[in-house]
């Protein structure tokens, strides 16, 4: 698209009154503002021609494949030189979907022989996708009184990550070695029911882990050492439906949710263990195969920014049927998910019943914090007690329905947020010195 600049605006109004008057003051000159206007469109049209060329516009585009949130990244975008004997300015704009900051304008020089290069800095807020379809250039010709504008489709995508630089950092309250069970092997007594090795026995052994057979063989008293197995497949099923939008200290429950999942998925996946993920609300939305290997945390981080925030009603049904016909094999289930009352639970409690027999299932929920306070708080006047009437019957419907699951022989993990990410790793712990995968 091509159009007047400002400046041409500016020369021809400027002009117009001066030839106006001219021929108000003599007739004889009634060509001269046709004149004057027949030689901006001239000029113009030169200045048009001496700019750069458009079709020999190119752009390539580079940008980082993830960010985190609160992290600051750059989309470089470069204009090759096109072998143009004269110098150009532009001006780009970033056409990006609403994930991100509100882009500014970058300018670069196109100077001949060699390549223009202009920078769009990325403050991604949330989580999620950020979508850049594509980048406006505009740029003018040596006069400045006609402007190019022409849009360019790049269709770049970039994926915005839970901020994990706690992860690393929080494993140290759970690592005492180079690894959870190390890089190499360790023994860890009561840790999990593998035979690993025979040592002598010393006082203050536990005398349940000695070896009578082999005692007797060898004459002297020998204790069983055991480690702690790995293999095991570990899959974090995170609910996007409507009530993990709901925001608690500060972020949606989905968020808290992730976070914890990912501390919990690095952890697993350096104790050896085979980490996957899935995704549902009224639909499967995502659905990432246990794999293992720590490279195999960045594919989770992606995976995770994929995950989007639902306003509609959760499918326990379809969503945990689909998830155990996926699953070839015994595996740990962490559920993230939230449910309000006994009634819209029902159809929950089912179906954690028919995929408990199977795996091992951990029911995860954020304790809210409000509802506490309402059924704590010492009551003022009468409206107090009536709101804490309510919230006591909500908290024991929770209950309710926390027993149930018990029973089912679901591991239920009802936490304030703060507390999510040590309890869910204490949980994981638990299970695994238990042997119950």
């Amino acid at each position: 698209m091509i159009k007047p600049t400002p400046r041409a605006v500016a020369v021809f109004t400027a002009g117009i009154p001066l030839t106006l008057l001219l021929v108000i003051y003599n007739p004889a000159l009634w060509e001269f503002p046709l004149a004057y206007v027949l030689v901006m469109l001239v000029v113009m049209a030169g200045d048009a021609a001496a700019a750069f060329p458009s079709r020999r516009l190119a752009l390539r585009v580079t940008s980082p494949e993830s960010l985190q949130i609160g992290e600051i990244g750059a989309i470089t975008a470069t204009i090759p030189h096109a072998n143009v004997g004269r110098t150009a300015r532009f001006s780009l704009l970033c056409e990006r979907r609403p994930e991100a900051e509100p882009g500014e304008v970058a300018h670069c020089q196109l100077k001949p022989g060699a390549d223009a290069q202009a920078r769009f800095m990325l403050a991604p807020k949330r989580r999620g996708r950020v979508e850049i379809d594509a980048i406006w250039v505009r740029w003018r010709g040596p006069l400045g009184l006609v402007e190019f504008v022409r849009r360019i489709a790049v269709n770049t995508t970039v994926d915005v990550v839970p901020n994990v630089r706690g992860v690393r950092s929080a494993t140290l309250e759970f690592f005492s070695r180079e690894a959870l069970f190390g890089s190499k092997v360790q023994p860890h007594k009561g840790e999990g029911a593998e035979f690993d090795a025979l040592r002598d026995y010393a006082p203050g052994l536990d005398s349940r882990f000695i070896d009578w057979k082999r005692s007797a063989r060898h004459r002297k008293l020998v204790c069983k050492e055991f480690r702690a197995e790995r293999n095991h497949h570990v899959v974090l099923a995170f609910d996007t439906g409507y009530l993990m939008v709901e925001p608690v200290d500060g972020l949606p429950r989905l968020d808290h949710a992730i976070n914890a999942g990912l501390l919990l998925a690095w952890i697993s996946l350096q104790g050896g263990d085979l980490v996957g993920l899935y995704g549902f609300d009224e639909v499967l939305r995502q659905y990432q195969q246990p794999r293992r290997g720590v490279t195999n945390f960045t594919q989770l981080l992606r995976a995770t920014a994929r995950l989007d925030y639902h306003h509609t009603e959760t499918n326990f049904t379809l969503g945990l049927a689909e998830l155990s016909a996926r699953l070839k094999r015994r595996a740990l289930i962490i559920l993230f998910t939230e449910f309000i009352d006994t009634v819209t639970a029902e159809l929950l409690v089912e179906s954690m019943g028919r995929i408990a027999r199977q795996h091992v299932v951990v029911f995860v929920t954020l304790r809210d914090a409000v509802l506490h306070g309402l059924a704590d708080a010492p009551p003022d006047k009468f409206d107090d007690v009536a709101k804490a009437v309510i919230a006591y019957d909500f908290l024991r419907e929770r209950t309710t329905v926390f027993e149930r699951l018990a029973r089912l022989g679901v591991h239920c993990l009802d936490v304030p947020s703060r507390s999510l990410p040590v309890g869910l790793i204490n949980r994981y712990l638990m299970i695994k010195q238990r042997g119950l995968l």
